[in-house]
């Protein structure tokens, strides 16, 4: 049973009911990217990161209005005053604009998958050097001692990840950097949409650690950041985070 005013499962309503609150309940606008499979669906208005951000406020008693755009826009909304909240700060501190940073709702595992059968290591940027990569829009930007020496045909970004499983697979680039619940997603998506197509076995070379800094959202209220820090550690504990995960998963 759903709870009709905030979406959230009917048990885990009442048990936010039930904890103390530090904050009356608010509706929270905030800002996410406008589309990253299977973290966020505009289309349906969830994915993962808006779930997760959703019941964790939820069981404090805010309502979540969640707002999309390009990440660009994101720190100008919050700057300006037109959102309560932002998912990610896109690399400008806002500790001096009357943000109160939360802990991260999901951590992106950002990898390289190669196919198994080529047999290539990647434990170094050099080892990129004579490969053709294909990653997500901005991956040069955060990770330029291994990627900012790559360019031209060799080397693309593509905002859109959903061809990557494909791609590799049929061996039109060498190496897919992508983070590893998206690459998995849309390699069951790919799987479901033709059943003739069978990902190989991969190899994943993992290169940096996920910095938990990156993905931390900002509040504009303190209060209600505490709320959602609150939550979403009773997510944890109940195991409606690891749900969450499943569901988009599972297809």
């Amino acid at each position: 049973m759903i709870h009709r005013r905030t979406g959230l499962p009917a048990a885990l309503w009442l048990l936010g009911a039930m904890l103390p609150q530090a904050a009356a309940g608010a509706e929270v606008s905030m800002a996410f990217g406008d589309n990253l499979p299977p973290y966020i669906l505009v289309q349906s208005d969830g994915g993962i990161e808006v779930d997760i951000v959703r019941e964790a406020l939820a069981l404090r008693g805010h309502v979540l209005r969640a707002r999309y755009m390009p990440m660009g826009r994101i720190p100008q909304t919050f700057i300006s005053g037109q959102v309560d909240a932002i998912m990610m700060d896109v690399g400008e501190d806002m500790s001096n604009r009357g943000g109160h940073y939360a802990s991260p709702p999901v951590l992106y595992d950002n990898i390289f998958y190669t196919l198994r059968q080529r047999g290539l290591r990647i434990t170094q940027p050099a080892d990129l050097k004579p490969l053709s990569t294909i990653a997500f829009v901005g991956a040069a930007r955060r990770y330029p001692d291994w990627l900012g020496g790559l360019g031209g045909a060799a080397y693309q970004e593509r905002n859109n990840q959903a061809a990557q499983p494909q791609l590799l697979a049929i061996g039109r680039y060498d190496v897919v950097l992508s983070d590893r619940t998206i690459f998995q997603y849309y390699a069951h998506l790919q799987s479901k949409l033709d059943p003739r197509f069978k990902l190989p076995a991969l190899d994943e070379h993992a290169f940096t650690r996920a910095d938990p800094r990156d993905y931390r959202p900002v509040f504009r209220d303190a209060a209600v950041r505490d709320d959602f820090n609150a939550g979403l550690q009773q997510l944890h504990k109940s195991g409606r985070y690891k749900a969450i995960y499943e569901k988009y998963l599972r297809h």
